[in-house]
């Protein structure tokens, strides 16, 4: 999804966890939903929606998932 020579599209370039890219391929690694540049979370070099891939992927068990009723006590 990193602008370079194999994607084809003609776009906006967004700076973003210092890569360029065009802005219809700033997607999360997830869902595939188009991000804004500054407005997502990043996981080793990738960029997630906050809400809900990143928390769910890598926040504290539970977050993202219903709240209380799905945390997990111990």
């Amino acid at each position: 999804n990193k602008l370079n020579s194999t994607c084809t599209k003609v776009a906006e370039r967004v700076t973003s966890l210092g890569k360029d890219w065009h802005r219809p391929c700033l997607k999360c690694e997830k869902c595939n939903k188009t991000l804004s540049a500054g407005s997502h979370a990043e996981h080793d070099g990738k960029p997630y929606c906050n809400n809900p891939c990143y928390g769910a992927m890598f926040g504290p068990k539970g977050f993202g998932r219903g709240g209380t009723e799905s945390h997990a006590y111990k």
